[in-house]
């Protein structure tokens, strides 16, 4: 068989300008601007779009985001690639740090550790990534998050640090 005879999928991914969000963030706190996204006031950043992550909830110091993995994120093996479960427990790690920061208030990862429970079947979603701060501060903020299938059974868990720092966007 060659390849022109194998089937084939595709995908079209659309997202508006980070810049019309990113125009927003330095007049409003971190929960502010996480419940913007929530409320489609402000819209979802790009990795969002790529990952078919939507947040589900917000309070401070902790998110919730859904996401439905494709076939486009299967590894060779048939199920759902590991650094997909990654981004998905670093982006709620760093929205839940990012819930208790004031305007004009940044944060970039220092570390992140995952590990793997169990494969990722592609029949376990949606997927729920919980992200929750265990300490907040000026300077570092750490945080812990936890992925599940559907039946709410464990598949990752991840910890990080992340850095706290003065936010001035670029122009």
């Amino acid at each position: 068989m060659t390849d022109t005879e194998l089937p084939t999928s595709s995908a079209t991914y659309t997202w508006v300008d980070p810049a019309v969000g990113l125009a927003q963030l330095p007049q409003l706190s971190g929960l502010e601007y996480l419940t913007g996204i929530l409320e489609g006031r402000i819209p979802e950043p790009p990795i969002a779009v790529l990952m078919n992550m939507d947040i589900v909830a917000v309070s401070e110091g902790e998110v919730v985001f859904e996401t439905r993995p494709t076939q486009a994120h299967y590894n060779p093996l048939g199920t759902i690639h590991g650094g997909l479960a990654c981004t998905v427990l670093d982006t709620v790690l760093g929205c839940a740090a990012h819930s208790t920061l004031p305007a004009g208030t940044g944060y970039t990862s220092i570390d992140i550790t995952v590990s793997y429970v169990r494969p990722i079947q592609p029949s376990a979603a949606p997927l729920r990534a919980t992200g929750r701060v265990r300490k907040s501060g000026t300077r570092v903020i750490f945080a812990e998050a936890e992925l599940t299938d559907s039946a709410g059974n464990l598949l990752a868990t991840a910890t990080s640090s992340l850095l706290v720092f003065a936010h001035r966007p670029q122009s």
